[in-house]
């Protein structure tokens, strides 16, 4: 059984926000084969996995997860801080890639 036939479609679909585009995430991409997105909070490594095989059709090797802390920002006088959010590390088999800039 595929890890996307374990988990309902419609849930997949939340569970990948947005790629990160960064120098960082390109330079990744480059060497190691690997994407960096923004996830739900409350995803996990095997509905990540099977969203990212969903949404892009493509095999997925490995999962990396972390949490980046919210920045502490100033709104006026006052002080405030950006929430925390999940950034993961996708990567792909040999051979797969993903574009982000292509249009069909």
């Amino acid at each position: 059984m595929t890890a996307a036939k374990r988990f309902n479609a419609e849930q997949l679909m939340n569970v990948v926000l947005a790629p990160v585009v960064s120098e960082k995430s390109t330079r990744v991409a480059d060497k190691y084969r690997q994407y960096v997105f923004r996830v739900a909070d409350a995803a996990t490594k095997p509905q990540i996995k099977a969203a990212v095989e969903l949404l892009f059709k493509t095999k997925v090797d490995s999962v990396t997860v972390c949490r980046v802390k919210g920045k502490k920002k100033r709104f006026g006088r006052f002080m405030g801080r950006r929430g925390n959010w999940k950034k993961v590390y996708v990567r792909l088999a040999a051979g797969q890639e993903i574009n982000f800039g292509a249009t069909q």
